[in-house]
């Protein structure tokens, strides 16, 4: 694992984040020789799938979801 110091890591923030997304191996950013951060590249599972369309065929309607739940009488705020 390469090892970074945070002032490099600081500096060259983009370069590093882009070296990490193309060799899929982490870096691991220290101060004063201490470890304080381990940038690594996402896992496959965390990537988001396509979000239009994910949930076709998940749920399914039951009843009129078009008309009001309540009688408009029920509605304090349209009573005078």
């Amino acid at each position: 694992m390469k090892e970074v110091a945070i002032s490099e890591f600081k500096a060259k923030c983009l370069a590093l984040l882009e070296q990490v997304q193309k060799t899929k191996k982490p870096i691991l950013v220290t101060r004063f020789g201490k470890p304080i951060a381990e940038v690594i590249p996402p896992s496959a599972a965390a990537t988001p799938a396509h979000w239009m369309g994910s949930m076709k065929d998940e749920i399914q309607i039951l009843g009129d979801i078009v008309s009001p739940a309540n009688e408009e009488s029920d509605w304090e705020v349209l009573k005078d």
